[in-house]
């Protein structure tokens, strides 16, 4: 997520929102065995900036159509700007791509939702490289309509706008009860345990407005995979939290924000971002600067777990989810939420 919606991805300057092939085209065809159903996997991520110039433009994408504050938009801008402007989520993205391509043996493209490499441009490229089944792996975890049935939408837009010969591409569901993807956040909150022993585990997710909460799994999902990473790591006791809302204040979000929560509890601390797939700049500004300069300010020792990032366990999950035809998401799952309607 970016700093003021759902789940960020980024892009690097200079780049076509095509595939890394001469310049973009990111994997080649291999020219081994082929899984039987899909000749190509999308990575499907939420775009980002890379310099000072892409940060106002990349947000106004993000937020258009929302009733966010400008204010709220110029606040995170200072997150990017607090780090040159440049998001890292092209370069985690990239580096992801080059260890799924010793792992998997087909093609691999990247597309973004809201800044270069954008969807549309990869599709276009997919069918210009003769794809025609493709499987995409979004890099959200969690159900809930931004990191679900958004991306669905994403992608038939992105079909649709590059019109006849389009791929059909067909979307990994949410995998956050995966054993892989438990087994790689247990190893990350393991290793942090380790550098403080005794510690509680605080998890932490995007907030979201409340009434997109209630009509997704979100929370539950998130509840029961904290609870698995909590057990399996031995922790003494945890805690599931949220950052990073926006939206009018008169709008709920999910809650309690991680810095009000250290403030009413503090203790011994590792701040475990379950919800987030890298270390992107909800991460690294909202935990790493925020929630660190709130424990300093107490006197709370805290350690901060990686995210699963590249964790061989991340790998072998997505070779092996690209093996087979996901269940298709129900017609009905992780609907936009309702906007209140404006008293007139």
């Amino acid at each position: 997520m970016d700093g003021c919606c759902d789940c960020e991805c980024e892009h690097e300057s200079g780049l076509s929102a095509t595939p890394l092939r001469a310049k973009n085209s990111i994997i080649p065809r291999y020219n081994g065995k082929m899984p039987p159903a899909f000749d190509a996997l999308l990575l499907v991520s939420f775009g980002g900036p890379v310099q000072r110039e892409d940060v106002i433009p990349f947000l106004e994408n993000v937020l258009r159509g929302r009733d966010v504050p400008r204010e709220r938009l110029l606040e995170v801008a200072s997150h990017y700007y607090h780090f040159g402007g440049r998001s890292p989520i092209n370069d985690q993205n990239r580096v992801l791509i080059a260890a799924l391509g010793k792992a998997v043996k087909i093609p691999i493209y990247w597309g973004n939702r809201n800044w270069h490499p954008l969807l549309a441009d990869s599709v276009r490229q997919m069918r210009e490289d003769g794809i025609r089944r493709a499987i995409a792996f979004p890099t959200s975890a969690f159900g809930s309509y931004s990191g679900c049935r958004q991306y669905l939408e994403n992608i038939e837009r992105a079909r649709a706008e590059v019109g006849e010969g389009a791929p059909e591409i067909v979307k990994i569901p949410p995998f956050s009860g995966h054993p892989l993807f438990l087994e790689a956040m247990t190893d990350r909150v393991r290793t942090a345990l380790a550098e403080l022993p005794g510690a509680r585990v605080v998890f932490t997710a995007h907030s979201v407005p409340v009434s997109m909460a209630q009509a997704s799994p979100y929370v539950e999902q998130l509840e029961a995979a904290s609870r698995s990473v909590a057990e399996a790591a031995g922790a003494s006791g945890w805690k599931l939290v949220y950052q990073s809302r926006s939206g009018p204040p008169t709008q709920p979000w999910l809650g309690p924000d991680i810095c009000d929560y250290l403030r009413e509890s503090p203790g011994d601390t590792v701040i475990a971002p379950i919800g987030f797939l890298s270390d992107h700049m909800e991460v690294i500004y909202d935990l790493d600067t925020e929630a660190r300069a709130v424990c300093e300010e107490l006197g709370i020792r805290m350690v901060r777990a990686g995210t699963v990032g590249t964790h061989p366990a991340i790998i072998r999950m997505i070779a092996e989810l690209i093996e087979t035809e996901p269940d298709p998401c129900a017609a009905t799952c992780c609907p936009a939420p309702q906007r209140p309607a404006i008293k007139r």
